[in-house]
C-alpha cells in the first residue's frame, strides 16, 4: 500500500491553516486563536518546544476555538467543511493521482482531511482527531504518534510499500516503509 502524508504532499499547502483563515472570514473572532497556535507550531518546527508541549498547547487553542466556532446560530460543521473543499480541492497537487490502497496519516484534523479523502477516493484517513460533542481535540497525530495510530488502525502487519511526505518529521513512517519519497514543490523524488 501506499502511504501519504497530506500537507505539502499531496495537498499545496497546509489544510489546516488555510481551513482557519477560512472560518475567519465566517467568523472573525476566531482570530484571537491564531498568534497562539502559529507561536506553537513554528517554536516545534525549529526544535524548540517538545511534542508535549505543542500537544498541551493546540489541546487548549483547539478548544476555546471549536467552542467559539461553534456558538454562531444556525453552526452545522459538516456544510462549512464542504464549503472549505468545494473552495480548495484544486489545491490537490497534480503529481498525485488517487490508488485503491492508498492510505493518508496527517496531522490535520480527520474531519477536514478526511472529505478531501473522500473526494478522492481514499478509504483510510488517519489524522488528529475532534470530539465535537465535549468539543474538544482527541489527539494530534505528529511525527512520532504517526505510525503508532497508523498501526492501531491498520494492524501492526499493515505493509507500508511507499510513503510520501514533505518533511523530516516523518521519519517515524519513513522507517516503517520499505521505500520513501519527498516531495518538495510538486516533485516527487525517492529517498529511500
Amino acid at each position: 500500500m501506499r502511504v501519504l502524508d497530506f500537507d505539502g504532499t499531496i495537498y499545496d499547502g497546509e489544510s489546516l491553516l488555510d481551513f482557519y483563515l477560512f472560518t475567519a472570514r465566517k467568523d472573525p473572532r476566531v482570530l484571537h486563536y491564531l498568534p497562539v497556535a502559529l507561536f506553537y507550531a513554528v517554536r516545534y518546527r525549529l526544535g524548540r518546544v517538545t511534542l508535549e508541549q505543542l500537544d498541551s498547547a493546540m489541546r487548549r487553542v483547539g478548544s476555546r476555538y471549536l467552542r467559539r466556532l461553534t456558538s454562531r446560530p444556525g453552526f452545522d460543521m459538516d456544510r462549512l467543511v464542504s464549503q472549505f473543499w468545494d473552495a480548495n480541492m484544486h489545491k490537490i497537487m497534480d503529481w498525485y493521482t488517487p490508488q485503491a490502497d492508498d492510505v493518508v496519516v496527517t496531522a490535520s484534523f480527520d474531519l477536514v482531511a478526511g472529505e478531501a479523502c473522500r473526494r478522492l477516493g481514499i478509504n483510510h484517513c488517519i489524522g488528529s482527531t475532534l470530539d465535537l460533542e465535549s468539543l474538544t481535540v482527541g489527539y494530534l497525530n505528529f511525527g512520532p504518534d504517526k505510525p503508532l495510530h497508523f498501526q492501531r488502525t491498520l494492524g501492526q502487519e499493515a505493509a507500508i510499500d511507499a510513503f510520501y511526505t514533505d518533511s523530516a518529521f516523518d521519519l517515524p513512517m519513513i522507517n516503517l516503509a520499505r521505500r520513501a519519497y519527498l516531495v518538495e514543490h510538486g516533485k516527487v523524488r525517492r529517498i529511500k
